[in-house]
């Protein structure tokens, strides 16, 4: 069998994973103005990176929203369309090895896939994700730049922005973390910074996704929670689903390539 390519043609970036009797060859991801020379960039740019001739590529499976703006084969090879929400939930499964899992895929918005092995499922999604980012950035301090954006949060402060339960009740309490967030954007001190806008935007975003997590799984079996999509690299990822982990007691998880997930997905679909 030759090289299966899984696509994922998002709204600004699209990714690409490359399946050999599948094992996964390699990956990568492109920025174009448009989804069409974004997505014939990255197939170019993968077949040079793996040293690929046209010829070796078997099957090419899109995915993603910019799938429907693709007629027709891509360079005459075998083409087929992938349901995204399907890709979202085998990709999970493939990359974290889980026999099932709640999805969460947080890009420019946020779904959720409930997702096991016999079946996957769409069970929602949110308006808050990558795009609630640059849009407040770039009306709050001109950023709309996500690599500007994530190099302001670095220095910035959540206590200059947001109110949490030590705020509100002035005491510890045993019940609740006192640095719970009680409410984003909720104490925005004269003195704020840039980069505290910053952190609390992509902190506001992070936290409505993790707890929509738990909302969607409080009557369920599952208790794994994979973080797929761009956002789940950014390093602020880490730091609020771990407090989410210790919080809830569901185990969230960001495993390695969660950006390509959704193309890897696409990939494994494709190859039937």
């Amino acid at each position: 069998m030759g090289i299966i390519l899984g696509i994922d043609v998002g709204g600004s970036t699209t990714k690409i994973v490359g399946l050999r009797n599948r094992k996964q060859l390699g990956s990568l991801q492109v920025r174009a103005a448009d989804q069409i020379t974004s997505l014939y960039g990255a197939v170019g740019n993968f077949l040079s990176k793996h040293n690929l001739m046209l010829e070796d590529i078997s099957a090419v499976a899109l995915t993603g929203v910019g799938a429907s703006f693709i007629d027709g084969s891509i360079y005459n090879i075998k083409t087929v369309k992938i349901n995204e929400f399907q890709a979202i939930g085998h990709g999970a499964l493939r990359l974290t090895g889980l026999p099932e899992a709640l999805v969460v895929s947080m890009g420019t918005g946020t779904a959720f896939v409930r997702a096991t092995k016999k079946e996957v499922s769409h069970i929602g999604g949110s308006g808050v994700g990558g795009g609630t980012i640059i849009g407040l950035a770039s009306q709050m301090f001109g950023k709309s730049d996500i690599d500007a954006i994530l190099s302001l949060a670095e220095d910035g402060c959540l206590s200059n922005i947001d109110l949490s339960i030590r705020d509100i009740l002035g005491s510890e309490i045993t019940s609740l973390p006192s640095n719970l967030t009680a409410a984003n954007f909720g104490k925005i001190k004269s003195t704020a910074s840039e980069s505290d806008l910053a952190l609390g935007i992509i902190n506001m975003v992070f936290e409505t996704a993790g707890m929509l997590a738990v909302f969607a799984l409080r009557n369920e079996t599952i208790r794994d929670v994979v973080m797929t999509g761009t956002l789940a690299t950014f390093p602020q990822a880490e730091t609020v689903f771990t407090a989410f982990r210790e919080l809830t007691g569901f185990n969230f998880i960001i495993p390695h390539d969660a950006v390509f997930s959704t193309a890897l997905g696409a990939a494994e679909l494709g190859a039937g």
